[in-house]
């Protein structure tokens, strides 16, 4: 076994170990070099996957639905039993909906901001939700919140709507 071949002169050493070929600190830098080129592809191909998904999620939330009152029966049934099973946990609020900022006329801000005139600036299925609670839930006792629940580098991102039903604050 040949542990080290050197040539006076010779700037390359090769190194060897049976019969691999060791790599050169250099081969090994550039080696790392190109893992990392891998995953950082990997990552942006993630990246481009996801930013497309959220782009069709904000299309199909931009659409509102026909609803008929079956529909409507078809959303309260899930809805009544994930309030059971949230009651049954102790809790008093369950978000039901988590949607893009975007799909707000103002990104957001108004949510963001407490403005009482935030409900204005939802459009689509946001909106379609905040009327189901204010048609059918509100006079039942249920309360609404939203909030913005998710900052992406220090912006408003996400917005939750929450159903409450624990006693009001004073």
């Amino acid at each position: 076994m040949e542990a080290l071949k050197t040539k006076p002169g010779e700037a390359r050493v090769e190194h060897e170990l049976a019969d691999e070929t060791f790599m050169s600190a250099a081969d090994l830098r550039s080696y790392m070099t190109e893992m990392q080129m891998a995953r950082a592809g990997k990552s942006v191909d993630g990246m481009d996957r996801a930013e497309k998904a959220r782009q069709e999620l904000i299309k199909s939330l931009s659409e509102p639905l026909d609803l008929t009152p079956e529909q409507v029966k078809g959303i309260l049934q899930p809805l009544e039993a994930k309030l059971k099973a949230a009651a049954e946990r102790g809790q008093t609020e369950l978000m039901v909906m988590r949607f893009p900022n975007s799909i707000c006329t103002d990104k957001g801000r108004a949510i963001n901001n407490s403005d009482p005139t935030w409900p204005d600036t939802l459009t689509g299925r946001p909106r379609q939700a905040y009327e189901l609670w204010r048609d059918q839930l509100r006079g039942a006792g249920f309360r609404l919140s939203a909030m913005i629940i998710d900052w992406p580098g220090g912006l408003p991102g996400d917005i939750g709507f929450f159903l409450k039903w624990g006693d009001a604050k004073q």
